[in-house]
């Protein structure tokens, strides 16, 4: 029989838009767009790089609910306000994913409030992290 998790963090935004953080269907993992909100403080750090760690932070938290990790991230999704700030947040998307090298999305679309620069979406497979994995390189 199917099992399907719903995890909740208490957000205002999830009551008003009637959303889960995290929805788990037995190994699949999908974690909704999260910003950088610190969910202690309720503050968005200003600076592109902090905001961009408390992105991780709060994903590999939502993971962390259903057992699961960065490791087992399998795709992502990214949205970038400011075109001008991709390097910063791929140089940080590439040391949280080195290694784990999920499928990866980039755009930069305007986000819900001038205050998001960064968002995060990932899908997950609980034991990614611990698959065999073959690699292939594909000439373009």
């Amino acid at each position: 029989m199917t099992k399907i998790i719903k995890v909740k963090t208490g957000s205002i935004f999830e009551e008003k838009a009637s959303y889960s953080r995290v929805v788990a269907v037995d190994n699949w993992i999908y974690v909704s767009n999260t910003a950088g909100r610190n969910p202690q403080t309720k503050e968005i750090p200003e600076d592109i790089a902090e905001q961009t760690q408390q992105v991780f932070a709060n994903v590999e938290q939502a993971l962390a609910a259903v057992d699961a990790t960065l490791a087992d991230v399998i795709c992502s999704r990214l949205f970038i306000q400011d075109p001008a700030d991709i390097h910063t947040v791929m140089a940080i998307v590439g040391e949280k994913f080195r290694g784990i090298d999920p499928a990866l999305t980039a755009t930069c679309p305007p986000l819900g409030s001038t205050v998001y620069k960064v968002e995060l979406e990932v899908t997950a497979y609980r034991g990614a992290s611990t698959a065999s994995v073959e690699k292939l390189n594909v000439s373009q």
